[in-house]
């Protein structure tokens, strides 16, 4: 099973290693740009860069995916699914019909409460006391497309954005390795 893994920032590294550790075939990884960070605003990798080249995985960085090139080069490679968790982009209709398995988004609420790019911070404000992951299938909408697995965690008080996103990060990942074999073999409707 060919796999594009598609994130950027450290939320999304334990899922790249589940995906890793469960044997998939990583055809690709996708980040975005290096950007200049820290006070010398020096070019800095994202994260999942620096970890994809670590485990030795292809990385790719192009400046968007709605070039043609760039969906072109997508093509290529062939992907079963792409595996989307904190990407940072919207994905666009001819991203999307590439993979026949689809683009499976990792997100860090129990949608549909708190769509969009801060839904940790976003829960923390709310006072929520507790928030999840949601597995889902994406279609063209901002968060919108079927569920196929959620788990809820409890927010305590004393979490912060970083610390809620620590633990969100590592459930995800294994609610990820829970729900890809299934979906995989079109055991979830």
């Amino acid at each position: 099973m060919h796999i594009v893994f598609m994130g950027t920032p450290e939320f999304a590294l334990p899922s790249l290693r589940r995906l890793v550790q469960d044997g998939y075939d990583i055809v690709g990884v996708y980040t975005r740009a290096d950007q200049p960070a820290g006070r010398g605003r020096a070019i800095t990798p994202p994260p999942v860069k620096t970890a994809a080249l670590e485990l030795g995985l292809p990385v790719f960085q192009p400046s968007g995916l709605r070039q043609p090139q760039a969906v072109d080069e997508l093509a290529s490679l062939r992907p079963d699914v792409i595996v989307v968790c904190a990407f940072g982009q919207l994905l666009r209709q001819p991203v999307l019909d590439i993979p026949p398995k689809g683009v499976v988004n990792v997100h860090p609420s129990l949608l549909p409460r708190l769509r969009g790019a801060t839904p940790i911070q976003a829960a923390i404000l709310a006072g929520d006391e507790e928030t999840g992951v949601t597995i889902m299938l994406m279609d063209a909408g901002m968060d919108t497309g079927p569920i196929l697995r959620q788990r809820s965690l409890a927010i305590s008080p004393w979490d912060n954005a970083g610390s809620l996103s620590e633990k969100l990060s590592l459930l995800a990942a294994e609610l990820l390795g829970e729900t890809l074999p299934p979906w995989l073999a079109g055991e979830i409707e």
